[in-house]
């Protein structure tokens, strides 16, 4: 049965972050809300964990991963970024924005997509998501919470417990996030190439 952490979402209980941040370290896979829609979360340099969270999603190694980073200060370990695509990171971040980049060599092969060599990358804006990463200490692996077979992602915190409690340790409740996924932008290319519309506006960052 999946543990159901519920957190105040502008002042989350340090205590039950803790506790979510101790089943992240023994392997276990999180739903966690984010300031686009909610995700499934585990430890980055875990395998067998992230092989349990693709099996919870039902995806392939071919469906691109992302990690959630507190700030641009972790962009250098896992990913090549040029000057003029770290200025269009710098603009969307934080914020509903995942970013395809080229994966640098610390990114471990399996999380990388097994063709291109990339890997997504997000800046949350989320008090309770920033809290979480920040006591973590690194990067989580995610991915966006949509059930195999539907194609609008999950928002209630209940129905999810409901429908994945033999999956999940845990699901953090701090209220409702939004329905829409994340505007997903490829920036491995000459030009950015919008892959998924989503909660950002590309008008913002002038794509």
């Amino acid at each position: 049965m999946a543990q159901f952490f519920e957190l105040h979402p502008d002042n989350p209980q340090q205590r039950l972050l803790k506790q979510a941040v101790a089943l992240l370290a023994s392997g276990q896979v999180l739903a966690v809300p984010t300031d686009s829609c909610y995700a499934l979360v585990c430890h980055l340099d875990d395998k067998a964990a992230a092989e349990r969270l693709r099996a919870i999603r039902r995806i392939d190694d071919k469906h691109h991963l992302t990690l959630l980073c507190r700030d641009l200060s972790e962009l250098a370990n896992y990913a090549r970024v040029d000057n003029r695509q770290y200025r269009l990171l710098k603009a969307a971040t934080p914020g509903p924005w995942a970013f395809i980049l080229e994966a640098s060599k610390e990114v471990p092969r399996r999380l990388s997509h097994p063709a291109r060599k990339t890997i997504g990358l997000r800046v949350p804006d989320h008090k309770v998501l920033q809290e979480l990463l920040a006591l973590h200490g690194a990067p989580l692996l995610a991915t966006t919470l949509i059930p195999a077979g539907e194609t609008e992602p999950l928002n209630d915190a209940e129905e999810i417990r409901s429908r994945y409690q033999h999956d999940l340790a845990a699901v953090i409740d701090a209220g409702a996030c939004p329905l829409e996924p994340t505007t997903v932008i490829d920036l491995t290319g000459d030009e950015p190439e919008i892959i998924r519309r989503g909660r950002g506006d590309p008008a913002v960052l002038g794509l």
